[in-house]
């Protein structure tokens, strides 16, 4: 009797471990949660390490392109993996980690080709903003922050973050692209059976493209806006898994299109992981930010204002995504903050140091996160799955990259949906509070930052408080976090 009692014990430790009955979840549903999140954000793989690699074959040296991609998939493989796994086990929430799109763009593009630096000085001083936010973090500043952010700021974060995702999925999908006229445009449907010019190109809203991507881009449209379509009846039918469904659905719907293929990736482990100890590995090169002497102290200050742009946009960026995606899910408690937000931010704090170590630009919380959390995912045992199926990705890269990602698109778009339902929550009718909450929903999709989205509702917020006389009523570090991000955008490295 006391052996079976054991056995059930055994059995039921995940459950008690994560605390998934008390959440109302159940296993089959945290794994398949757990599944779904990871292919929603299965794209970093092949997308960081050409982002990082960029610089260089841009400056023509091609051979330490390729070494640089290969040790970065490596890196961003175990990224992802460490840093989901501490939000598994840590933190115990249901958020993956991996390097982020925006600050990879911004290490590669403006640190390495705009600044040149290297990509170890790079690395270096991704180090540095990872050791200030294990600092501030573990002092209780990153938490003092999100007591800071106004009521107004804080209503608008899930429904712009749901935009966010939308316009993602949207420009995943291909159904929004580029327009030399109005900025963006829908893709134009009419043109499927267009042979284009002599020179075998389209031109579309101002833009030119070969035949052969503009008609793979129509495609791309219209299996998204079949998934989408699917998921959205199945979830209306309260079919469980309704988000993977969709995104298996899209795939197979890929297929005689030509969308859904094995993907030319370069898959070599043995080379991969050489690349990975030789170039990437604790490679990071502190001596070299330092080495004109002669301007000791411009170049001192450079490297603080690249630390701070770093810590800043991270840091937004995280808070956005844990408020915004927590509150989607009601997650939040009665004063809206996050149960384990300290632990959650630790864990962002410590992916960000330990990702410098293996090669990889700054890690963040991703907002694609929330696909499973809308797949009902609850607890650290989302990310646990989340994190295995990262660390497996080092051999079964090939297989993911099968799904392409007009398949993932209609889960960011149909997850935004969800999200925009908290729009409710503003006063419209009051413009103090309109303004702010206004701002920050747009501003995150249309300048491409969750961070920017909260800093420029921070900002209207508290110079609408100034000049109605309320500044009183405004915390001091409102205050302050205000002023940091008028002096970052107006003096400081962004992206």
């Amino acid at each position: 009797m006391a052996e079976q009692k054991t056995q059930r014990q055994e059995k039921n430790f995940p459950d008690r471990f994560f605390g998934i009955s008390e959440s109302g979840s159940t296993m089959r549903t945290e794994i398949l949660a757990g599944i779904t999140t990871f292919f929603a954000m299965a794209y970093i793989l092949v997308v960081n390490p050409q982002i990082l690699s960029a610089p260089f074959i841009i400056r023509g040296e091609t051979v330490y392109a390729a070494q640089v991609a290969n040790g970065v998939f490596f890196a961003t493989c175990l990224i992802a993996f460490i840093g989901t796994l501490l939000m598994a086990v840590y933190a115990k929430v249901p958020f993956a980690q991996a390097p982020g799109m925006g600050l990879n763009a911004f290490f590669a593009y403006t640190v390495v080709l705009g600044m040149g630096y290297s990509y170890q000085q790079a690395l270096a001083m991704v180090f540095i903003s990872g050791l200030l936010f294990i600092f501030i973090t573990a002092i209780g500043f990153r938490e003092a922050c999100v007591r800071a952010i106004p009521q107004p700021v804080k209503a608008a974060m899930s429904a712009g973050i749901g935009l966010f995702l939308a316009l993602i999925g949207l420009e995943n999908a291909s159904i929004v692209v580029s327009n030399g006229a109005t900025f963006v445009g829908m893709i134009d449907f009419s043109l499927w059976n267009d042979t284009g010019d002599a020179a075998g190109m389209i031109m579309a809203g101002g833009m030119k493209y070969p035949v052969v991507e503009y008609h793979r881009m129509i495609a791309s449209a219209i299996v998204a806006l079949i998934g989408l379509v699917v998921t959205g009846v199945l979830f209306a039918r309260r079919i469980r898994g309704a988000i993977f469904i969709g995104i298996l659905v899209s795939t197979l719907a890929g297929i005689p299109f030509g969308l859904t293929a094995l993907h030319e990736f370069s898959f070599n482990l043995t080379g991969q992981m050489q690349d990975f100890r030789e170039i990437s590995l604790f490679n990071m090169d502190f001596a070299g930010l330092f080495r004109n002497t002669s301007n000791l102290f411009e170049m001192a200050l450079t490297v603080i204002m690249i630390v701070i742009s770093f810590s800043l946009v991270d840091m937004f960026d995280t808070i956005g995504t844990l408020l915004g995606t927590a509150k989607q899910a009601k997650m939040l408690d009665g004063n809206g903050d996050m149960p384990r937000m300290k632990e959650a931010m630790m864990c962002d704090a410590i992916a960000t140091t330990a990702g410098a170590c293996l090669g990889s630009s700054t890690a963040t919380v991703f907002v694609e996160s929330s696909t499973g959390i809308a797949e009902g995912g609850r607890t650290g045992m989302t990310a646990l799955v989340t994190s295995l199926l990262f660390l497996a990705s080092l051999v079964i890269a090939p297989v993911i990259t099968v799904i392409p990602a007009a398949a993932t698109a209609p889960a960011l778009i149909f997850v935004g949906v969800l999200m925009m339902g908290s729009v409710r929550e503003v006063d419209f009718s009051d413009m103090t509070s309109a303004i702010p909450s206004f701002v920050t929903m747009v501003f995150m999709p249309f300048t491409y930052s969750i961070a920017n989205g909260i800093a420029f509702g921070l900002i209207t917020y508290v110079l609408i408080g100034l000049l109605m006389g309320r500044i009183r009523q405004i915390h001091c570090l409102t205050v302050i976090l205000c002023l940091l991000f008028v002096l970052r955008f107006a003096f400081m490295v962004t992206g």
